[in-house]
């Protein structure tokens, strides 16, 4: 049973928060920034190919309430929202979460790097996706 699992069934202390019948959102225990939060599905989804429809517009309404209350309780005007989906994108617990990380001007954080494409890379992702 993964970590997740566990806070979800109460069997390990967590920061819970907010829970309804789909999903329960707690305090990362290492936080980017205070109140960091991660809103995570009752049912275990590795993915997120992996979870039903209807639980992961669960998951959707529950960012946007938690989100609201990030804003309103910890007076910031932004936050990240975030999935990091598999291991190579940085998905440390194999169990469907996502990051809400409250944002302040000047906190020095930056979601990712940018860069460009190189002339034709963009229309050949286009013809593999479309294909």
């Amino acid at each position: 049973m993964c970590i997740f699992c566990k806070i979800i069934n109460k069997e390990i202390p967590s920061h819970l928060f907010y829970e309804d019948e789909r999903v329960v959102a707690f305090l990362d225990i290492k936080p980017v920034n205070p109140g960091h939060a991660l809103v995570v599905p009752k049912t275990h989804y590795e993915s997120l190919e992996d979870i039903s429809d209807e639980d992961l517009m669960a998951v959707a309404r529950a960012v946007k309430k938690v989100g609201q209350l990030i804003k309103d309780k910890l007076d910031v005007v932004g936050y990240n929202a975030s999935v990091n989906n598999g291991s190579v994108a940085g998905q440390e617990v194999p169990h469907l979460h996502v990051h809400l990380i409250p944002r302040h001007a000047g906190d020095g954080h930056t979601p990712w790097s940018r860069g460009a494409y190189a002339s034709g890379e963009a229309e050949e992702i286009i013809k593999k996706l479309i294909s």
